[in-house]
């Protein structure tokens, strides 16, 4: 079976990756598989950049197919924030507490009309040699919530909410955020690559 390498040592984002592309004859594995493979330092400026340093870097050292990713929450009141810097936004890499504390200080002076907010995903797919093939971004629409609600998902999602749904993606099913989410759709625009260089 063919493997694709997901570029992350992030135990959560993989547990979705595979969720997600679960029913494809891929062998999905990620970076714990690899415990020498690099450290990518994500000084991009943009989603794609960070996803596209990760997927090529990757790529050549394990000599792997390596899907890329990089991804985060949009607000537009605050310029953008957190943006590429989402998951250490409050300085620590991966400190999802504090990154949510940070974000309701933040907003804690605005009205509910102006707590818009997207998450983005963008992935890049890289060959063996560390040449892209494909990259793809999906967006999903929200509003951040005054206070943490459910306990699924990581990142942000307890201040996620859905309007369609009333809920927030930390209290919707994982069946239903991976029909709506971000890296849900730009996944979905990478099937079509996936199945031509990777399934059997």
């Amino acid at each position: 079976m063919p493997v694709l390498v997901v570029g992350s040592r992030n135990p959560k984002k993989r547990g979705e990756i595979l969720e997600i592309l679960g029913d494809l004859n891929i062998e999905l594995r990620d970076l714990t598989s690899w415990p020498d493979a690099p450290e990518v330092v994500e000084d991009g400026t943009t989603f794609e950049e960070n996803a596209r340093k990760k997927a090529v870097e990757l790529a050549r050292y394990l000599q792997q197919w390596v899907l890329g990713e990089d991804s985060g929450l949009v607000v537009p009141a605050l310029n953008g924030r957190p943006g590429v810097y989402s998951a250490r936004y409050a300085g620590k890499q991966g400190d999802d507490e504090a990154n949510n504390d940070r974000l309701l200080a933040e907003l804690a002076p605005l009205p509910a009309d102006r707590r818009a907010a997207y998450y983005v995903c963008t992935a890049a797919l890289a060959d063996p040699s560390g040449v892209v093939k494909e990259v793809a971004e999906g967006r999903c629409h929200g509003v951040i919530v005054g206070e943490r609600r459910g306990n699924g998902g990581f990142g942000y999602d307890p201040l996620f909410l859905i309007p369609e749904y009333h809920k927030t993606f930390g209290e919707l099913s994982s069946v239903v955020k991976h029909a709506l989410s971000h890296r849900a759709r730009a996944l979905a625009q990478l099937r079509p690559a996936l199945r031509r260089y990777l399934s059997t």
